[in-house]
């Protein structure tokens, strides 16, 4: 009779500052799932990324799947988290004329190889 392993170890690790990535990668949680809640197939996030293994983002998505709540509400924190610090970064003195500079500089360079 063949045995079946009920139990699976799901690819995701916990960084210092609080990220969840596929382990053995850089990719985060929020990407792979980003893709895949616009309509992304597993193996078409795989050749967006790859570096991650076919097998290990059915396995994010099953755990997104099984545990939806808990990583919704972790997306929103990270989403509400980046947007915060977003905010702090554009509220600095001199941002915006360091923006308006750098958009400059790119019209010029873009308009000079036409």
């Amino acid at each position: 009779m063949p045995v079946i392993e009920s139990v699976q170890n799901v690819p995701l690790t916990v960084t210092k500052d609080g990220a969840i990535l596929i382990a053995g990668s850089r990719v985060s949680l929020e990407s792979v799932l980003y893709h895949y809640k616009a309509g992304a197939t597993p193996e078409q996030i795989a050749c967006k990324f790859p570096s991650l293994r076919l097998a290990d983002i059915y396995s994010v998505v099953a755990y997104y799947l099984n545990h939806r709540e808990s990583v919704d509400e972790y997306l929103r924190e990270a989403k509400a988290a980046g947007d915060a610090m977003q905010s702090e970064i554009e509220s600095q003195p001199g941002y915006q004329a360091n923006m308006d500079e750098i958009r400059q500089h790119l019209l010029t360079r873009w308009s000079s190889t036409k």
